[in-house]
Parts: C-alpha cells; structure tokens; sequence
C-alpha cells in the first residue's frame, strides 16, 4: 500500500453521489471558453482576441460570436451552450473578462466593466408557431417583424438589500430577462454577532444606490406575412433586451432574433382567478441581426457576380420592356398599367432641399376600374415582388391600422405606439385593395402619409411623427361597380380631388367588349390553366421573381438619378400645356356644370410625378441622370392614364357628356313611342327613321343597346330585328 501513496499525510476525497464528470464543472467550461477566444483565427487572425480589443477601446463592451466559429472549435460546447444558454452565457461573458484581464485591455478607468456576449447563427429560423414547452430555456432563432419598441427600462442585476432592524446587508443576483427576485422572509444575520434579538418577519428593504443596473427594452414581434396561414391572425412574442442589444431596431424592421425561451409570471397577483402554475413565453434576446434582404433600412452587400450581373442586364436594350412584361405575366396585356408599376417600384429619387424640406421618391399609383380586370392579382405580385410589400383590403383597414395605433401597456400602464402598415411597410410598397370601399375618415388619414411621407401622431399625451416613407399602390371600382360611359368622370370617381392630386398616375381600365381582344383573352386563360404558358414563359426568358427583387434594391441602393438641362426645358413647357388642355376640358364653350368639370386635377403634384418616374426610368437602367428620353416616355405614360382620365369627359361630336346624355334620353323616348309593347322592327328601318330627324348614329346606337340591357327591347333574328317587351 505504501507504494500507492496512501498512508501519507492527505487528505483524500472520493464521489459518494453519481455527478457531472470533471471536464464538465464551471471552472472547466469557462476554461474551454477562454481558450476558444484566445485561439480561434481564421488565417492567422485572431478574430475574438483582436475584436475585443477594439471593441474594448471605443468602450463598446460587447463581443459578437458566430456560432459557426464555436462548433468548428468545439462541438460539445455549442451544443451545451444550445441546451442550456441560461447556465452557460454567464460563463462565457466570465472567460471574456478573463481573456480582457490576461492580455491587459484595461480601460481608462483601469477596470473592466462586464462584457456582454452576443451570438450570431445561420442556422434556419424556427417557426414562431411551432414554439413549445419543449423549447423552453433552448436556444431558439426566429424571425419577424418588430411592431413595437418600449422606452429603456433599468433592470437590476444584483439588488443591494439591508435588514431594517440590525442593518445586515446582502446582495442578491437576478437572472436576466423579466425574471424576478424573491426578497428573504427571515433576515438570516447572526443574532450573537448583532447583540440584538430576532429581526421581525419581512425585515429587508432594498438599496438602490447600491443596486447593479442595466439597460432593458421590451420590443414586440410579429410574424412575417408570409408565414401566417390562410384565416389566421399573425401571432406575437414578446422579446426581452439588454444592454447594447437596447435601441437597435424600430417599429416596421424586419429581423432574425437569437434567444432563450423563457416564462414568466404575467398575472403578479392572483385575483384574477388565474392559475398559480401558468407562465406566459418570452424570449431573452441574446443576439439579433436586421435582415437586409427584405428591408430598405438595411444596407444590402451584393457580391461581385451578383453586380456583373445587373449592370450586364441594365444595359440591354429592351430592359424596360423585358421587366413590364415579366410584371404578372400570367395577366394578359395592360402593358402600360405594368411599366407605370415597374415605374413604381423602382422609385424616383428623394431630395432633401437645403431649407430642410423633404420632396418624396416614391410613385403612387390609382387602377381604377371594372370588376374582373385583374387589379387585385397586380396587387398581390407587387406585394411578391417588393422588397417590402404589405397588402391590405380597403374595406378591412381602419386609420389606426394604417397609420398607428396608441395601446396601453398591461404590464406598466404606459402608452406606446404600435406601428401600422404604412410604418411597417416603411422603405417599401403599400398595397390597398377596395380602395372606395374605404370610409371617408380612414381615407383622409393616409393623406399626409402619401405626400409628406410621415405619419404624426397626438394621442393620449405622446406628440411624435414616424416615417413612412412608401409607395401606394391602389385598386378601386367606380361609383356603379362598372365605369358608365353614360356619365362623367366625376360621377364615376368618387374620390375628392385632395386625394386624386397625390397620385401620380391614375389608370381607368375599362373592360370593353371586343370580339378579337376577347377571343385573345380567352386562349391567354386557358393556357395558364393548362400550364402550357408556363413553359412559353420559360422558353421567353422572363426575369424571376427573385432577380427582380434583388434588381430593384441594387438599383434603389445604387443609383439616385438627377433631371438634365434639356430634359427640365421639355417638361416645363409641356406642363403648361397640360394646365391649359385640362382648363379647356373644365370648361367647355357651352359653359359646363360642377359635374361635368374635369374629376382628376392637374396641379404642380402632378409635375413633380412627371419628374419622379422619369428619373425611376433612369433608374431602371442603372443612369445617372435622366435623359429627354426618359421624359418623354414618362409624358407618354402621364398622357395615357392621369390626362386620359381627364379627357374621358367627351364623346367625338360632342361639346360634353352631358349634352349626349341628353340626347340619348331622348332617343329613347322616342323608341318607346315608336314600338307599343309587343310590335317588332327592323333595327336598320329605326336606325334610318331615327338618323332622318336630326339624331346622331352613335346616340342612337347607344340608346337601343341600354335599353336592350334594361329588357325594354330584345333582339331577335340574329340581332336584324327589335321586340318590344311587356315591360
């Protein structure tokens, strides 16, 4: 025995219980930690070491990890750190001050303050609805968007407490996130060490002077649209942040959080009736990265192959084509509703003067028209192909839900904002279906958001203003359902001009019946239900969905295109020729009535849209300034939606609408007399008869096909001859 070593003077010790090996005690770890950031480089750069040294120097007090790097270095940890982050990040920011301490980064103070560890992963966010009961206190990655963002909160991390009678102190740790501390009930002083008798029950009263505290900010995450699952409402989470991870994001970004699922006890009295036992989810963030892909925020890297690429593309010859097609390819033609879209998204560019005055980018868009023209699925492609893009429903959408909304917060009983969608959908695309159905107050609420691009906000004692900085794109049906060739414009659109005037280009598609264009349709639709345009499409080469995204933010991040000399000489002049056609359509020889007046107003807004989607033409193809030729296309969209509008008051031969409203009237009561009810005529006898007492073709023409519709007359004979009906 004696050659063992056993009978010398020691003290041994052996595991009586079964416990955790010896690689694995808190020392050890720490150890393994501290190694990892000692050692880890990447071709012979020490990328912890030399980071937390320069952090350390600009007193930022935090390291980021990617994840990556640590299961490279060692696979076990990561896995414990994945398992149990709760017990093993306060280890890991330990071995930070220890690496701090060993190679001397002392700050000016001659200390070093506690380091925060932030983690970064490429792993594949979890669905935010797939959150269980098993993944609490797991490592987790979800993504979303931020819809709220509390002011900063001082949280304790070690509480300074001190018995009321015999002055014993303590300090007691609180874990992160909303975790609370349980104050003591008994003070546990030594009563022999106090001279004093027994402390009563409760004694402790907290120190704050003495307290540690930390920065802590309660944001609120939203599922991102596209997960929510059809007839769902999109689920939320909230999120607990601390220290640098405080005022990183605001309302509307979108972002991939990594963190800890935890509880927390939501009910703090149980008067309610709630159930002891019943803990409500949060998730403590212990990294968060803004996704630039899907956000206008972000500044987007592109790769080399990746800008080769587009500026091969921006310099085909048919781009502009090439892109409005590929806009919703599926739907057949409205080639201009698809250029102006293109126009759209791509943006014009912003220009701050030097008063401080904003002058907005962004193109707004109006398809006002017959039902089954397609609107809503243009709408829902523009939403695909954005980089941001939200969609709403006119009719579903209150002002709060497309501005902002003040909700009291349950918890504190503080105000704060809860973003909208025009916030949320800041630095992209808003897109508003059912635009008439909309009540008139909900509509005046996106006013100052169209133009000014912000949103202002007194409510409830909070006076601020939020950007939203974002296109509309609007769908809407005229005031019968369909566009009434019988009535004005003004008749038809029932919008005010003061939301008209902040549209830059206003479409009316009407759906006319055209034997050759209907036959075309219909081949069109039964090929997309066959699948066969598919492969047309393929074999064309239309751009995908992706490519255009990425496009569309090289170009918006790339690229602010300004007017040329010649180019601003043309659009003046053409201006004031605008002006004077539509001043000669709002009043016409014959002296027209208020609604006959031209519905869609043609003010200084309208230039500046002019100059906007000349300058996204330019855009589009990668230029520095636009050109005469990109004015003139954006002349010849203007002239072919917002001025068609404008125009669509007359019918040839006629001063104004109204003067052939009336003489189809009285063409039809002239028919009514002509035919009893019963009798049958020749439809070219009455044409003739009719023509012979002064009436116009196209009147009459107008005439027996309205009262065709309202079944007064029925053709019969392959529509040769007209029966009168019973009604």
């Amino acid at each position: 025995m004696a050659g063992y070593g056993w009978d010398t003077g020691r003290v041994f010790d052996t595991q009586v219980y079964p416990s955790e090996s010896a690689t694995d005690t808190r020392a050890n770890i720490e150890k393994k930690f501290v190694e990892f950031l000692r050692t880890f480089r990447i071709d012979n750069v020490f990328l912890y070491r030399d980071q937390l040294r320069q952090n350390l120097i600009i007193k930022q007090y935090f390291l980021e990890v990617d994840m990556a790097h640590l299961m490279s270095y060692d696979e076990d940890l990561t896995n414990m750190v994945k398992e149990k982050p709760g017990e093993y990040l306060p280890l890991f920011e330990d071995a930070l001050k220890t690496v701090a301490k060993q190679n001397n980064y002392f700050t000016e103070s001659g200390d070093i303050p506690d380091c925060q560890v932030m983690l970064l992963s490429n792993a594949n966010p979890f669905p935010l609805r797939s959150l269980d009961a098993l993944s609490i206190s797991k490592m987790v990655r979800i993504s979303g968007i931020i819809i709220s963002a509390s002011t900063l909160a001082a949280k304790a991390t070690y509480v300074h407490i001190m018995c009321r009678s015999c002055r014993h102190n303590k300090v007691l740790p609180v874990n992160g996130g909303f975790a609370g501390v349980q104050l003591p009930r008994k003070c546990d002083s030594d009563p022999d060490a106090t001279g004093t008798k027994e402390c009563v029950l409760d004694p402790y009263v907290i120190v704050h002077d003495k307290s540690k505290f930390v920065d802590q900010q309660t944001l609120k995450l939203q599922e991102t649209p596209g997960m929510v699952p059809v007839g769902e409402l999109p689920r939320h989470l909230l999120l607990s942040a601390d220290r640098f991870l405080t005022n990183k994001v605001v309302p509307g970004t979108r972002v991939t959080v990594t963190g800890i699922f935890s509880i927390f006890n939501q009910n703090h009295s149980n008067k309610t009736g709630g159930a002891v036992a019943v803990r409500s989810p949060y998730l403590r963030v212990v990294g968060m990265q803004v996704d630039v892909d899907g956000n206008g925020r972000g500044i987007r890297t592109f790769t080399e192959e990746e800008e080769d690429e587009f500026l091969h593309m921006s310099r085909k010859e048919n781009l502009y084509e090439e892109f409005a097609s590929s806009i919703a390819p599926s739907i057949y033609g409205h080639i201009d509703i698809k250029k102006a879209i293109a126009c759209l998204l791509f943006g014009g560019s912003k220009k701050v003067l030097p008063d401080g005055m904003r002058l907005r980018g962004d193109i707004n868009v109006l398809l006002l028209g017959d039902p089954g023209t397609a609107k809503s699925q243009l709408l829902k492609f523009v939403e695909k192909v954005a980089p941001i893009g939200v969609y709403t429903s006119g009719k579903g959408s209150s002002a709060a839900g497309l501005t902002a909304s003040v909700i009291r917060d349950p918890g504190t009983r503080e105000f704060y904002l809860e973003g909208g969608a025009m916030v949320l959908a800041d630095g992209g695309v808003v897109c508003i279906d059912e635009f008439d159905k909309m009540r008139e107050e909900d509509r005046v609420a996106i006013h100052e958001a169209m133009e000014q691009q912000t949103i202002s906000i007194a409510k409830a004692g909070i006076t601020t203003i939020l950007n939203s900085r974002t296109s509309v794109l609007a769908a809407a049906n005229p005031v019968f359902g369909r566009y009434d060739d019988m009535k004005s414009p003004g008749e038809n659109i029932d919008f005010q001009s003061t939301i008209l005037s902040r549209f830059d280009l206003i479409f009316i598609v009407k759906d006319e019946h055209n034997e050759v264009r209907d036959a075309t349709i219909a081949r069109h639709v039964l090929q997309v239900h066959m699948n066969t345009h598919v492969k047309e499409r393929e074999a064309a080469g239309d751009i995908d969905i992706q490519k255009m995204r990425s496009y569309i933010s090289y170009c918006k991040t790339k690229c602010a295109p300004r007017l040329t000399e010649e180019a601003a000489k043309k659009l003046s002049s053409h201006f004031v020729e605008m002006r004077s056609k539509a001043r000669s359509f709002a009043n016409p020889a014959d002296g027209a009535t208020t609604a006959t007046k031209s519905a869609v107003p043609i003010t200084v807004r309208q230039l500046e849209a002019i100059i906007r989607i000349s300058e996204s033409l330019a855009k589009l193809r990668l230029a520095p300034t636009a050109s005469e030729v990109h004015v003139d296309e954006a002349m010849r969209l203007f002239n072919h939606s917002t001025m068609d509008a404008v125009q669509s008051g007359l019918v040839d031969g006629f001063d104004s609408r109204s003067e052939f409203s009336q003489r189809v009237m009285m063409i039809e009561e002239q028919i009514r007399r002509r035919l009893m009810p019963g009798s049958k005529v020749s439809v070219k006898v009455i044409l003739a008869e009719l023509t012979s007492q002064g009436f116009e073709e196209q009147a009459v023409s107008k005439a027996i096909d309205i009262l065709v519709r309202r079944d007064v007359l029925q053709y019969s004979q392959r529509r040769m001859v007209l029966f009168r009906t019973m009604a």
